[in-house]
């Protein structure tokens, strides 16, 4: 006769995982604004953040995309556990847990250098996109989508739980990533400004949440 031991994940482990995700946002946001402000010839009015990929420091906003991405996916598992039996408790790790593999893949595949970033780039945009690049942009695509409607998907947790603060909260942060995706989209000025705002809002907004839940592990 033999015996099987099952082991079963504790609150701890949960917390610690919802830890990962509450870290996500201060690490992405940290490390970025240090590069932005710090690196030579980079300009965020006109700059994407994901263009720090490039150059002879590129590879520190890889890392930061790799890190990001590996702590949202672990979080993702924290938050499904949390949200277990709950609204919103099934999509809500699905989509965080696409932002984090959309952050790594973004880091994998990098932007061409253009607009004079890095240093001695010529002004204004590649005359032609590198595979790489397309795969990056097919990469934020799907992260953007994922952050925007998890955002929604918080929305209609915290509704149905009855926290309308946190319920319109959450879908400002929905809203915050598609405005500021789509006036970059559109060429519109300083957009790449927008874009890390938007997106920047709402990474912290998941932190946020994972840090709020973390205590309730």
């Amino acid at each position: 006769m033999t015996t099987t031991t099952v082991t079963v994940a504790g609150p701890a482990t949960t917390r610690t995982l919802l830890t990962a995700a509450a870290l996500a946002a201060p690490v992405w946001v940290v490390v970025s604004l240090a590069q932005a402000f710090t690196r030579e010839g980079f300009d965020l009015t006109r700059h994407p953040l994901s263009q720090l990929a490039t150059g002879e420091l590129g590879w520190i906003q890889i890392a930061t995309f790799a890190t990001v991405g590996v702590l949202f996916i672990a979080g993702a598992s924290g938050l499904r556990r949390a949200l277990a039996g709950q609204p919103g408790g099934v999509w809500t790790p699905r989509l965080i847990r696409t932002v984090g593999i959309g952050m790594i893949a973004a880091g994998a595949f990098t932007m061409d250098a253009g607009d004079g970033f890095p240093v001695g780039t010529p002004a204004g945009p590649p005359a032609e996109m590198s595979w790489h690049a397309v795969a990056h942009m097919a990469a934020g695509s799907i992260t953007f989508f994922a952050l925007a409607a998890a955002g929604f998907v918080l929305g209609r947790h915290f509704a149905r739980t009855g926290d309308r603060a946190c319920a319109i909260v959450s879908r400002l942060a929905g809203v915050a990533v598609i405005l500021g995706n789509g006036w970059a989209m559109s060429g519109g000025r300083m957009g790449s400004l927008t874009l890390a705002i938007g997106v920047s809002l709402a990474l912290a907004w998941v932190s946020t949440v994972a840090y709020r839940l973390r205590h309730h592990a």
